[in-house]
């Protein structure tokens, strides 16, 4: 916040560094953020939940994401929801108990040329069918177990 004058027009780079070096954006943060930069306390709750690449909890160790755009959606996307929810137990937004995985759904990545689009631990797959991604999950899975 120093670097940018206490700005207000800094809310989102400084919602970056702090998510760059926590992991998360804590309530706390949300809080201190919203007084240093004399900005309303729900204006900062509101961009920090209104953009997907902002966490509000600690991530687990591996992250990943599906994407429920309209072009993955119609190519399948939905099934690799339901995949992780009978294959892990995870709904989206949950992490495992142990703190390995992360799942996450985004509303579109921007790589509707690729859908259905997942990420992986931050790299984007995408042009594979249902069942090759369910492989790929849980080959990714398995490179830690």
């Amino acid at each position: 916040m120093r670097r940018h004058g206490y700005a207000p027009s800094a809310l989102i780079e400084t919602l970056h560094t702090i998510q760059e070096a926590f992991g998360h954006i804590s309530t706390e943060a949300l809080a201190y953020v919203a007084d240093s930069l004399n900005v309303p306390h729900s204006k900062v709750l509101g961009v920090a939940t209104f953009y997907n690449h902002f966490n509000m909890k600690p991530l687990g160790k591996h992250v990943f994401s599906v994407c429920t755009g309209t072009a993955c959606f119609v190519k399948g996307s939905g099934e690799i929801v339901e995949f992780m929810k009978s294959e892990y137990g995870l709904e989206p937004g949950e992490t495992t108990p142990d703190g390995n995985l992360t799942f996450t759904v985004a509303r579109c990545v921007g790589a509707c040329g690729l859908a259905p689009v997942m990420i992986l631990d931050g790299n984007v797959v995408g042009k594979l069918s249902i069942e090759d991604m369910k492989v790929r999950i849980r080959e990714w899975l398995s490179h830690d177990a």
